[in-house]
């Protein structure tokens, strides 16, 4: 077993409440009732000696490969990339919002929910939102207007961890009606009308000589404005908690915190950076700090599962930190290849904490993460079945 950190992630008592904690969620989704059909199909073509986990993290796998395919044709978002680099991108992000879908069914399947699953659903959820939004930006055009490819791929992140945040507060997940599966259809439909006529399609200008990928950013912005007003709504009312805290007990703004850790350094080393790093490296650049804010997510929703504090600090900072410090040095080595560093802390990082908490979790519930029992148990936890 490979060992990431020396100590424990997880506390015996975040451990036990973890294990007791049931998956609560309400969902207005508008396309999640029109796909039901088709993930209750592919459910019931799954064999049964199939894991859910596995089904999760093999669509996550390849909506990452086909994302990377992208944007190694166009790490500067501009470069036009093979047409199928674009149809790949669809067709992987299709088969992950089916897979993810279609977990929680097959956990009831084969009576094999339990709270790790949830955990490790929204986990795979944090870092896909990161690779599908920067692809999704390379696919649209914004490539040629950073600060828009900078506004929508941080407002897809911001928008997840604002989810969790609510979830924090109020116990349970909601889905609006228009929420994650109607972005990543949006986000399908942008993937292939870049594969049938070229990302340069999104500069044709209608409406008066407004340009097709203005709309579309405006459109996902008001989005993201409408769902934050919502979300005020939720802060204003309070949580569950004693005192209208969080599940936890705590301040329901202090989530903001660790958040903003990583939102301000992104933003500030792009701007005092004397080689313009993110204008030169947009991919590179947000994949950085997208990994980071990933990694944050996932101990937000630690923290909701386990109704426990979230720390302010997080080691993935460091790299952030050494971007920060060549900076103050004037850049005395070259900056890109610093960039470089970073991303790989920050991946590593991410998955040496993610990979810590499902083996301490595994432990603990004494199952198996990617194997389950077959044939499948006769009595179903239902109490924590996800989706």
């Amino acid at each position: 077993m490979i060992v990431w950190y020396k100590k424990d992630i997880l506390s015996k008592t975040q451990l036990k409440k973890l294990s007791e904690h049931k998956y609560n969620c309400e969902s207005n989704s508008l396309c999640d009732k029109l796909l039901q059909p088709w993930w209750t199909w592919l459910v019931n073509q799954t064999p049964l000696f199939i894991a859910p986990n596995l089904l999760t993290i093999v669509g996550l796998f390849v909506n990452i490969i086909t994302s990377l395919l992208l944007l190694y044709h166009a790490p500067d978002a501009k470069a036009d990339a093979p047409r199928w680099c674009y149809l790949s991108c669809a067709v992987g992000l299709f088969i992950y919002q089916s897979l993810d879908a279609i977990d929680g069914k097959q956990a009831r399947r084969t009576n094999t929910s339990s709270p790790l699953g949830e955990l490790f659903d929204h986990g795979c959820d944090s870092i896909s939102t990161v690779f599908v939004s920067i692809a999704a930006c390379c696919a649209g055009g914004l490539g040629y207007h950073p600060t828009a490819m900078l506004l929508n791929c941080a407002t897809a992140i911001i928008l997840f961890y604002v989810a969790h945040w609510q979830t924090y507060i109020t116990g349970v997940l909601r889905f609006g009606k228009f929420d994650v599966t109607e972005a990543q259809l949006c986000i399908m439909a942008i993937h292939l009308v870049s594969f049938f006529f070229g990302p340069e399609a999104w500069h044709v200008r209608i409406l008066g000589g407004i340009q097709i990928w203005f709309l579309m950013a405006s459109f996902s912005l008001t989005t993201a404005f409408i769902v934050l007003v919502n979300f005020a709504q939720t802060i204003r009312k309070g949580g569950i908690g004693k005192n209208g805290s969080t599940v936890a007990g705590t301040s329901i703004i202090s989530p903001i915190l660790p958040f903003l850790l990583v939102v301000i350094p992104a933003f500030i080393i792009s701007e005092k950076s004397r080689s313009q790093i993110y204008l030169n490296h947009p991919v590179l650049y947000l994949l950085t700090f997208g990994v980071l804010a990933a990694k944050v997510s996932c101990r937000l929703v630690v923290a909701h599962m386990s109704k426990s504090e979230m720390n302010l600090l997080d080691s993935g900072l460091v790299g952030p930190l050494i971007l920060f410090l060549n900076q103050y040095f004037n850049e005395f080595f070259n900056e890109y290849y610093i960039l470089w560093i970073a991303f790989l802390w920050c991946s590593y990082d991410l998955v040496g904490y993610c990979s810590t908490v499902c083996l301490e979790m595994v432990s603990f519930l004494n199952i198996k993460l990617f194997t389950i029992p077959y044939p499948p148990p006769l009595k179903a936890n239902k109490s924590n079945s996800r989706k």
